[in-house]
């Protein structure tokens, strides 16, 4: 699978490595092109996966997301651990 920002690739993996939580694609650490990534200010914390990281990609603010520290029952929930893998935002970021 592939996501791309105006045809720039940001994140490239086989889907046997992408993690799908609630419609959204969830990409390895190892997939991310590392210099089109900028940790953003904006606080969002979900009720059962915790505290969120956005991530400005490619200069696009908060295109992306992941948990650096999902709590062990929403890695349960989930049937693995997808601490720090990055889910992207669909109204910018094309997922394929």
């Amino acid at each position: 699978m592939k996501a791309t920002i105006n045809g720039r690739v940001v994140a490239e993996a086989p889907e046997s490595e992408v993690v799908s939580i609630e419609g959204n694609w969830y990409f390895p650490p190892s997939s991310l092109t590392d210099s089109e990534f900028v940790a953003s200010p904006t606080p969002y914390t979900c009720a059962w996966k915790g505290v969120a990281q956005y991530h400005t990609v490619a200069g696009q603010t908060d295109a992306g997301w992941s948990y650096t520290q999902p709590p062990a029952d929403a890695v349960s929930r989930v049937g693995q651990d997808f601490t720090d893998y990055v889910a992207f935002d669909r109204r910018v970021v094309e997922v394929s």
